[in-house]
């Protein structure tokens, strides 16, 4: 799975289509993400010390993760992304448009994977 929290992705499909988000949390057993000011529902609170007015609050719900797709913060285009060793040999997303590495390393450097300078 190649999104994390903070990552900007585009909404696929239903209602919200083309809209763009920031990435609040991730939910990887469940296959489902929570994005900034999409999919917004109505919970009604009863009064209590906690909430002293009640009422309703509105809150994120879930989406699943094939309904999005990432932004590249380098080209701004939603795109697939991949991963890749880079040179120090630690392991990055990149994104397939342009190439570019998104976000900082997903692993470690690993000295097998690092590129041997000449």
């Amino acid at each position: 799975m190649h999104i994390r929290v903070n990552d900007t992705v585009e909404i696929l499909t239903g209602d919200e289509r083309g809209t763009r988000g920031k990435v609040l949390s991730v939910d990887r057993t469940a296959g489902k993400l929570i994005v900034e000011g999409v999919n917004r529902v109505y919970k009604h609170v009863r009064r209590s010390q906690r909430n002293p007015q009640g009422g309703r609050l509105s809150k994120e719900m879930p989406i699943q993760i094939s309904n999005v797709l990432l932004v590249c913060p380098a080209c701004s285009a939603r795109t697939r992304s991949g991963s890749r060793y880079a040179a120090d040999g630690s392991k990055e997303r990149y994104c397939k448009k342009c190439s570019k590495a998104i976000g900082g390393p997903i692993s470690p450097p690993r000295t097998a994977y690092a590129k041997k300078s000449n």
